[in-house]
């Protein structure tokens, strides 16, 4: 099965963290799912790191690509399709990085990996 990973799944995976759930561990250790990162995850890291939210062991063009390659997952870029839904989306988020999250959810008929408790208020599959 294949699955999108929120950001903030990506970093408690990558950093170990007790916030994870084991459920959500399991389905990213098996190896038996393809996990997508999306490149709005990108673009909201180097945001973050820009404006010193977010320290980084290195550069994030340099340290997400590396840990996206050592844990298996794949980066999914945006669309112009999946550009147009967020503007369409009820305002229940106001977070545009999440809104792309879940259009491309959608879109790519993939369930989106997150404990993010607004997004019970989309249409959109989850997996916490």
């Amino acid at each position: 099965m294949r699955f999108v990973l929120d950001t903030h799944v990506f970093f408690w995976w990558i950093t170990d963290s007790p916030l994870l759930p084991e459920k959500v561990r399991k389905l990213i250790s098996e190896g038996s799912h393809e996990l997508f990162w999306s490149s709005a995850s990108s673009w909201e890291i180097a945001i973050k790191y820009a404006n010193e939210k977010l320290p980084l062991p290195e550069r994030p063009e340099v340290f997400i690509p590396s840990e996206l390659a050592i844990n298996r997952i794949s980066s999914l870029s945006i669309t112009d399709d999946h550009s147009y839904l967020p503007g369409s989306l009820p305002g229940h988020h106001r977070d545009p990085f999440d809104r792309m999250l879940i259009a491309q959810s959608n879109i790519e008929k993939m369930p989106l990996v997150s404990g993010d408790q607004i997004l019970s208020h989309y249409e959109v599959k989850t997996f916490w």
